[in-house]
């Protein structure tokens, strides 16, 4: 293969570790001065720059930013593509939420060419917020989810995603049955698991919009395909759990639906997780199933306050998610700032590392795809964004205050949002350049 070595000068930072069990300070690895090595889409060299540069060739050419920080790209464990349309949509919870804005907005995915504009503008937005990876759920029209991964294959994104199964307790218009749901996610699966570096997910929407004979192909399909993931809601609201519990009541608990279906393995993610009894987490933990954390959502939608601590005692795997659109931003900084809310609601306090380490290498932790994504170690994939310290009049006044890398960091995840989002790079390529996007706005205007 052709080398195709590039270098990128700046400071950089990136998460190693988990902090809860190597402290803080040593969660990650800060160059105040460094040099990331690419060649071929991977990361080949990282460190202080004239480390770097003494062992590298001296015809290396670098490109050398200012005022800049560069961190592995954020990866988004829970976000709807079809919600897009709907973001910031006014004054509902949960289920009434659902019935007057996002099943009218799903119901327009049946068409194609509505599908594929939707799914460009989505990429650009996580492109322009330096999300490089995202679990992502579709619609239950398998063209919806064609589309998407067709437009994700192009950009040559590490994504994730999967037709939603829904054969109750919705519009007609957007059920389907057991038997074609498990027939289409059977040939999505074939087409596009795999497929570069595209992975696919059994999405069931939650279970009040499934039967258990649903439930049951669920199952089947990850007995068959042990390798794809499983994508759903979980206990995100009370009036939700009170539902499953009506629905299925031989089940002792919502998770316990789950598990009765064979639905928590590995890679099995569940959105939410807010009110959870021990039980619960436990078995969370003894299965290796993960849970994506959505602030933004959480609070929007008014359906309670994450308890990071209890699933950290458990040792649950834990990644970050917008929940786009009933997160209100594509933004993982804003999502880690409204994390830190919180936390700070439960008298708990939320440490910039451990923000960062859940935007990056816990989010690929909890989609075991660590030994691919989540930091710049040598070896990994190279999906990284270059965020602007001083993007705004604020921000750079603010910089100027901090006395350590700690308070930079959270000055970045509080005042952070798209514009400090300088360039996102994907597998060693530039897909996102903040002053080429201006341009072109500039031109369309």
């Amino acid at each position: 293969m052709t080398s195709q070595l590039r270098a990128y000068r700046s400071a950089m930072l990136h998460s190693i570790a988990d902090p809860k069990d190597v402290g803080n300070d040593d969660s990650y690895q800060y160059f105040e001065d460094g040099i990331l090595v690419v060649d071929n889409g991977h990361v080949v060299d990282i460190g202080p720059a004239d480390e770097v540069l003494a062992r590298q060739p001296s015809t290396l050419k670098v490109k050398q930013y200012h005022n800049k920080l560069i961190t592995s790209g954020f990866i988004d464990t829970h976000i709807h593509y079809p919600q897009t349309g709907m973001i910031a949509s006014y004054g509902e919870q949960l289920l009434d939420w659902l019935e007057n804005y996002t099943f009218p907005e799903e119901m327009r995915f049946k068409n194609p060419i509505y599908a594929h504009k939707v799914a460009k503008l989505f990429l650009d937005e996580l492109a322009s917020n330096g999300t490089t990876t995202a679990l992502v759920f579709g619609t239950v029209h398998k063209e919806s989810v064609d589309v998407f991964f067709e437009e994700a294959e192009k950009r040559n994104l590490r994504m994730i995603a999967g037709k939603v199964l829904m054969d109750r307790n919705a519009p007609d218009d957007l059920t389907d049955t057991p038997q074609s749901g498990y027939d289409e996610s059977k040939a999505l699966i074939e087409r596009w698991h795999n497929k570069g570096r595209l992975m696919y997910a059994v999405t069931p929407r939650f279970a009040p919009t499934s039967t258990p004979e649903q439930l049951e192909t669920v199952g089947r399909l990850l007995k068959e395909y042990p390798d794809v993931f499983m994508h759903t809601h979980l206990s995100e609201n009370k009036k939700e759990i009170e539902w499953v519990l009506d629905l299925f009541p031989e089940r002792d608990s919502y998770l316990d639906v789950y598990d009765h279906y064979g639905l928590l393995h590995k890679r099995s993610v569940f959105a939410h997780g807010i009110h959870l009894s021990d039980c619960e987490c436990q078995r969370l933990a003894d299965t290796d199933s993960s849970i994506a954390f959505c602030p933004t959502s959480n609070l929007f939608l008014g359906s309670g306050l994450f308890n990071l601590p209890k699933m950290e005692k458990f040792n649950i795997n834990i990644g970050m998610g917008t929940d786009v659109g009933a997160g209100t931003s594509f933004s993982m900084l804003q999502t880690m700032s409204e994390a830190y809310k919180v936390m700070q609601m439960q008298q708990e306090k939320l440490h910039p590392a451990k923000s960062l380490f859940l935007a990056t290498l816990g989010g690929a932790k909890s989609l075991h795809l660590e030994d691919k994504i989540g930091n710049l170690a040598v070896g990994k994939e190279a999906d990284f964004v270059v965020l602007d310290l001083h993007a705004t009049q604020l921000m750079r006044f603010r910089m100027n205050q901090t006395k350590n890398l700690e308070e930079k960091l959270f000055v970045l995840m509080s005042l952070g949002d798209d514009r400090t989002v300088c360039e996102t790079y994907i597998y060693g390529n530039k897909s996102y350049d903040i002053n080429g996007e201006q341009q072109q706005i500039k031109t369309a205007v």
